[in-house]
């Protein structure tokens, strides 16, 4: 990224603070860096944790931002972009929302030709080992996609969708998918102490577990190929995995992230007639 190009983050919340830090440990300067935050507590954290400079005029954290990232609550982003669109257009920007569940025709109701790509990260962003997907309409120029894409790219991986919905599949995906792992490990666990482990143990081998099976996914093989390792002809894998695929456990992932999906585009649109029930 070029020493010169600043980025600004409207809302100093707990992804605002994963993208930071990732941008810092990627080299980026703390002095490339704004945040408009308006609680006080919250701005002397981002200013002692990571030295950025963080303000309660947003128009003054903006100021000059080749890229802003909107990281506000859903209620809160329709007026904060209202508000802020003159001061938006003047800057010229690339707008990068990583709200949850206002699309790109939402956001550009609230500020109309404003170049707006949409990400959704997931909580993994938090320990640099984050998943974001991003979709930007055609007409967002090249330069506002890198810029963009290096910014979600510093809190883990970042890939492109080619359909705005998409994102709900994603949302469905790797957005809820983290909570999906947990469950998992957690019900190992109960089903080890149930046949007589001791719940301290079941628990510290079920985490672990999990973060190693995440390691193992981390390196080049696919996913069929990390399972097929472990997996010997006749042995307590291969049992085990023949009982989930007995008990339709194929179906009801499936079931499980349709309905996740389904939820991702109806709150979607329950925001988006919010938006418009206050006169966007």
């Amino acid at each position: 990224m070029n020493p010169a190009t600043q980025i600004s983050f409207l809302g100093g919340g707990n992804m605002a603070r994963a993208m930071i830090q990732g941008l810092l440990r990627c080299g980026v300067g703390a002095n490339q860096l704004r945040v408009g935050e308006p609680q006080a507590a919250q701005r002397e954290l981002l200013q002692r944790d990571f030295g950025v400079a963080a303000l309660a005029d947003n128009e003054a954290a903006m100021r000059g931002a080749a890229l802003v990232v909107l990281a506000v609550k859903p209620q809160q982003a329709s007026g904060l972009l209202a508000a802020l669109c003159p001061a938006l257009g003047q800057a010229r920007a690339t707008l990068l929302s990583i709200v949850a569940g206002l699309r790109v025709a939402d956001l550009a109701a609230c500020c109309p030709a404003l170049p707006i790509v949409r990400a959704m990260p997931n909580r993994a962003a938090l320990v640099g080992a984050g998943a974001t997907a991003l979709y930007a309409p055609a007409d967002v120029a090249a330069a506002g996609r890198a810029l963009a894409e290096q910014v979600c790219a510093a809190a883990g991986c970042a890939v492109w969708v080619q359909r705005e919905s998409d994102l709900d599949i994603v949302t469905a995906l790797s957005g809820s998918g983290p909570a999906y792992f947990f469950q998992l490990a957690e019900h190992l666990a109960a089903a080890a102490v149930a046949q007589g482990l001791d719940a301290a143990t079941a628990a510290l081998l079920a985490k672990q577990t999990l973060r190693g099976a995440g390691a193992l996914a981390g390196g080049a093989g696919t996913l069929a190929a990390e399972r097929e390792a472990v997996t010997s002809k006749g042995g307590t894998t291969a049992a085990a995995l023949a009982a989930l695929q007995a008990g339709g456990f194929d179906r009801l992932i499936a079931t499980a992230l349709e309905a996740a999906r389904h939820r991702s585009a109806e709150l979607a649109a329950q925001f988006g007639h919010a938006d418009a029930a206050r006169g966007r």
